[in-house]
């Protein structure tokens, strides 16, 4: 638990160190809230398709909150900057401004604001919005494809990374000894009871992969969905229910779980969560869709 915590910790001063010189060209995608909370509805007035009409005007690639969202971006989500509007009330002036904000909810870049003297809403919003993108288009954005420094979250995966390797090498020492327990205890006799290792319980398997999954893994049906949240991803039930958090490492397709000490990691096509509690190490296969 405490190093989930120091890691995560790690994590966001890599960030604020790294991103000391920011720029919209180092992120490759803008993703648009489906509502904008001082709305309250679902793309009330048309504003938030317009937001992303207007960012796919002036060159950025975007994408609606409720949409699905590209492998790439699935896999690393600070590729992204999360765009906000911010309504500035007054008595007699529609005034809205542009807000763009890292994987970290760091402020990358605010816009002029926009005004509008329109009294009927919907013209109001639109044309306010439309002010307010002047600043978008002097930006003359285009994307660097410059990787984001993460210093520190380097140094946090590699030691990640050793964790990783000191579970598998766990693993793979308790697989070996319960191979070795049954050699002893198992005569030629089909009677003869077949002690398994501890290691082979595991609960959840992908039933796409049934015919090929490992001897020492039991089936079962469940099925987990991954949805991208700022710096991983939540992993929800068919509820739909959030069930884990789980954060990315600087290694591709391994995760950190957040308020456990525990790992999820891809290998050969299957998902694997490795979970310590004191001294003993669990593995189990989950079938997570990403």
């Amino acid at each position: 638990m405490s190093r989930v915590l120091v890691f995560m910790l790690v994590f966001f001063l890599g960030f604020n160190l790294g991103h000391s010189q920011k720029s919209v060209n180092d992120y490759k995608y803008v993703i648009v809230p489906a509502k904008y909370d001082f709305l309250g509805e679902e793309d009330k007035y048309r504003l938030n398709s317009l937001t992303k009409f207007l960012f796919n005007k002036y060159g950025f690639e975007s994408i609606m909150s409720n949409e699905s969202y590209p492998s790439d971006l699935k896999i690393d989500a600070c590729k992204a900057l999360r765009a906000s509007v911010v309504n500035h009330k007054s008595l007699f002036k529609t005034r809205l401004e542009l807000e763009l904000r890292d994987c970290s909810n760091e402020l990358v870049y605010k816009s002029e604001i926009g005004e509008s003297r329109e009294k009927d809403y919907d013209r109001a919003y639109n044309l306010a919005l439309r002010d307010a993108f002047k600043s978008i288009e002097n930006l003359n954005y285009k994307y660097s494809a410059k990787e984001i420094a993460r210093k520190s979250v380097i140094v946090a995966s590699e030691e990640d990374d050793s964790e990783v390797e000191r579970l598998k090498a766990k693993i793979e020492k308790l697989e070996s000894e319960s191979k070795t327990v049954k050699e002893i205890e198992m005569p030629k006799k089909a009677e003869t009871k077949v002690i398994e290792p501890e290691i082979t319980e595991v609960k959840e398997t992908i039933a796409e992969k049934k015919e090929e999954q490992p001897n020492n893994v039991k089936a079962s049906n469940n099925v987990f969905y991954a949805q991208v949240i700022d710096g991983g991803y939540q992993i929800v039930d068919s509820t739909p229910k959030v069930v884990m958090k789980l954060y990315s490492t600087g290694k591709q397709n391994t995760f950190i779980v957040e308020d456990q000490n525990a790992i999820v990691y891809e290998e050969d096509g299957f998902w694997y969560i490795s979970e310590r509690e004191g001294s003993t190490t669990s593995t189990r296969v989950l079938n997570i869709k990403f």
